[in-house]
């Protein structure tokens, strides 16, 4: 096996397309795994721990999205996150405070998530709950692309990047209303996620973003749900009066988000304790948030 260590972002892109095969590394918490325990032989490793830029987070605003944005770089670890990015990316923050142990936040980032793309990665509802804006900048040395997060998971563990192509930045809406993440997993640490479900809300385009992790092949919004709540949310004015969405809706958002996942039994849960526990997560999140944006309109008056 070869071993490359690029200095810069343009040597990355080089070597990779030199060695379309090579699997990149940087914080190496999923791929030492699948290393050491021989499920996986890559031809070369492609390091990528020197590339500063990765490690690092802007906000502006980018052509093609609308209002203030975060670039994350591919490598931001889950503890910077949660400790730098608790307000413009709450969502996502949650979901990088269930990942693993401290040594595993403090390396793990949204990059590795998405270059794995395993259904039951803590990111992936995050990032779908946020918007459909999400856009995964996916470069080689023939140029960037960029990737609706909607079109970026193809099937269990693939995405949708070229061999030559790496990942260097995520670009994410600032939230513009309160984001929920819930996990069920064996225990409250270090466990890899039976189910797991995000909620956004998006009250500047009267929409809802939703996303299910490790309940169906790949991660997925639940978009059935969605449209119906943000229809009961319109229709009936609660954008504006921040009135009770009523138990009879929350219920059904339930039903909807369970009937848009397609569980298996594996080791760590059933099919059927899955569908229960979304319903239970989407109801809880979705109470959450209503409780929260609420709770901002009350102080704004």
């Amino acid at each position: 096996m070869e071993f490359l260590r690029p200095a810069t972002w343009d040597e990355a892109l080089a070597a990779k397309a030199e060695h379309p095969s090579a699997l990149p590394i940087s914080g190496g918490t999923d791929v030492m795994v699948e290393l050491n325990f021989d499920r996986h032989r890559p031809s070369a490793l492609l390091d990528l721990n020197r590339i500063s830029e990765l490690t690092a987070w802007e906000s502006g605003r980018f052509e093609g999205q609308e209002g203030e944005v975060i670039r994350l770089g591919a490598a931001v670890p889950y503890a910077r996150i949660t400790r730098e990015l608790s307000r413009e990316l709450p969502g996502l923050a949650l979901a990088g405070n269930t990942v693993g142990s401290p040594q595993i936040r403090n390396r793990g980032s949204v990059g590795g998530n998405l270059g794995g793309a395993s259904p039951a990665g803590d990111a992936h509802p995050a990032l779908l709950a946020a918007g459909r804006d999400v856009l995964v900048e996916a470069e080689s040395v023939r140029g960037t692309r960029l990737i609706p997060i909607d079109e970026f998971y193809v099937g269990v563990k693939r995405n949708s990047l070229e061999p030559d192509e790496l990942i260097r930045a995520v670009r994410i809406p600032v939230a513009d209303g309160p984001q929920q993440f819930s996990k069920i997993g064996t225990r409250n640490a270090m466990v890899i996620a039976v189910c797991a479900f995000g909620i956004a809300l998006h009250p500047k385009n009267g929409t809802v973003g939703t996303g299910i992790g490790s309940a169906a092949p790949t991660p997925r919004r639940a978009v059935e749900a969605e449209e119906f709540i943000a229809g009961e949310l319109a229709e009936r004015g609660l954008w504006e009066s921040g009135a009770l969405i009523g138990p009879a809706a929350i219920q059904r958002f339930g039903e909807l988000v369970t009937a848009a996942a397609s569980p298996i039994d594996d080791v760590r849960g059933t099919a059927a304790y899955r569908r229960h526990a979304l319903a239970v997560m989407a109801r809880r999140t979705l109470t959450w948030t209503w409780n929260e944006y609420t709770q901002s309109l009350r102080s704004a008056a």
